[in-house]
């Protein structure tokens, strides 16, 4: 039977942010397959979703097993996948010393990790078909250099730095590829957030609050990347100032950072 919806995997979309791109492309007749850690999560968002189709999987991304399981499943039902989101990522704070290796090593296997084996696992899908779009969910904090997230900053660093290479390796095939950097967002990110202490996560939690930007916002953003591809998503406009002042004057983005430094008491 031919395929006539396009399709979208989405990790991490029982909730927040994942949950948002899924209720997007949905109401643009995609057919979204939700994965998340918790099973009854991602069935949730499924039953939600407008349209009929869409499936849930429960998926630990992190277990290569689950990852082959999954695309096995889909390779089985013939389906053509235009859209890969790896978007499922846990928060971490904390200087450098004062975290512990254990959350650098939680940090780095789901934020860094779990975004390589959906690459892996689904890439050579990509490229057979000679089509198709790779969006990789990093953060601000990935470009930021900001101070007290050492681990989370440095495992969405390498998401960044990953993705400019994946883009390089499958512009020849056709093949698109993103990644969304965004700033603070309501979610239920800090939920989960591992740190020293709980200062870490209520100013996290208070920055979501001022920020302005919500997560409907930042599915509209990854919405307009699909229909008109472009490489780096930031979706917060003082990022974007910030980014180039960082860029083109390195010099004085590091004398603002000393002074957000001085206004946390680091």
């Amino acid at each position: 039977m031919q395929q006539t919806r396009k399709t979208a995997l989405i990790t991490g979309a029982g909730s927040g942010l994942g949950a948002a791109m899924a209720h997007k492309l949905a109401g643009q007749d995609w057919l979204i397959l939700v994965t998340d850690l918790d099973a009854d999560r991602a069935e949730q968002t499924v039953q939600q979703l407008a349209g009929e189709g869409h499936r849930s999987y429960a998926l630990n991304v992190t277990d290569e097993s689950q990852w082959q399981a999954l695309r096995q499943d889909i390779d089985e039902r013939g389906e053509s996948l235009q859209l890969l989101i790896n978007n499922a990522g846990v928060a971490t704070g904390g200087l450098t010393g004062e975290t512990p290796l254990d959350d650098w090593r939680w940090v780095m296997d789901i934020n860094v990790m779990g975004v390589v084996m959906g690459c892996h696992y689904f890439v050579d899908h990509f490229r057979s078909q000679a089509a198709g779009h790779i969006i990789n969910v990093a953060s601000w904090a990935g470009l930021a250099a900001a101070p007290g997230i050492a681990s989370y900053g440095t495992a969405k660093a390498a998401v960044v730095s990953f993705s400019e290479m994946l883009r390089a390796e499958l512009h020849n095939a056709g093949v698109e590829v993103s990644v969304l950097c965004p700033a603070f967002v309501k979610t239920d990110l800090t939920s989960t957030m591992r740190a020293p202490d709980d200062g870490y996560a209520q100013r996290v939690q208070r920055w979501m609050e001022k920020s302005g930007i919500s997560a409907d916002d930042v599915a509209d953003i990854v919405l307009n990347a699909v229909k008109k591809p472009e490489f780096l998503l930031l979706t917060h406009p003082e990022t974007r100032w910030q980014y180039r002042i960082k860029r083109w004057f390195p010099g004085l983005y590091f004398k603002m950072l000393m002074r957000q430094m001085a206004k946390m008491g680091l």
